[in-house]
């Protein structure tokens, strides 16, 4: 049996998309299965969340994501649109939300479906890497899920007529996240133990290494 390890994740989290390409190695060195486990980003579960914080932590993080990117050769930007629409000025993170339930339904549903971390992985590269202004518009989207393996009308059709039942997937993730130890992402939680953070990644192999985890 293979070991298996939960991902919690969000579109809107820069380390969260730092992470895939180190995680979807794992998993093909490894004898590891990956179960993707979408949440909501820290502005929609918590919307005064960038009101209150620090006012040099903005600016700390957007230099931090662009060297952790330029060490590993991830090339970052941040996405155009923001899939979490907020006032930057006044931190205000508004009710209707056009793009980030979706993102995170779909992130569900492609789990629930077929390989949920590789659509993490292409739809991560399509919001992140910067090659594409617009990510939203044209066949963009629809491509990188090609590129993982579904097809977005599909599962768009599988979301679409459920928010309520969808969304409380996603609450379920966000319990089952605190109940591992942690609360932000990327996490990996090995048996309820909780790996916070990119820079965590090569820890929780450690731990399973620990545990007998053996190569491919």
């Amino acid at each position: 049996m293979p070991h298996s390890v939960d991902l919690f994740w969000s579109f809107r989290s820069p380390y969260s998309y730092l992470a895939t390409r180190r995680i979807v190695e794992l998993r093909k060195e490894y004898d590891l299965q990956v179960n993707v486990r979408p949440v909501y980003p820290i502005a929609i579960r918590t919307p005064k969340f960038f009101k209150d914080v620090h006012p040099l932590w903005i600016d700390y993080l957007m230099t931090d994501i662009q060297r952790v990117g330029d060490m590993n050769g991830i090339p970052i930007s941040w996405p155009r649109p923001d899939p979490v629409r907020m006032n930057r000025q006044t931190k205000e993170v508004p009710a209707e939300q056009p793009y980030i339930h979706r993102l995170t339904h779909l992130g569900i549903a492609a789990a629930e479906t077929g390989d949920g971390l590789a659509f993490l992985d292409q739809v991560s590269q399509l919001l992140w890497n910067g090659k594409v202004r617009g990510w939203h518009e044209s066949d963009h989207l629809a491509k990188a899920a090609a590129k993982a393996g579904f097809d977005l009308a599909h599962l768009d059709g599988l979301i679409e007529n459920d928010f309520d039942g969808y969304d409380a997937k996603v609450e379920e993730n966000q319990a089952a996240l605190e109940k591992s130890g942690h609360w932000g992402v990327p996490t990996l939680a090995y048996k309820n133990e909780a790996f916070f953070g990119q820079d965590r990644v090569e820890v929780c192999l450690w731990r399973m290494k620990q545990d007998g985890l053996a190569t491919r």
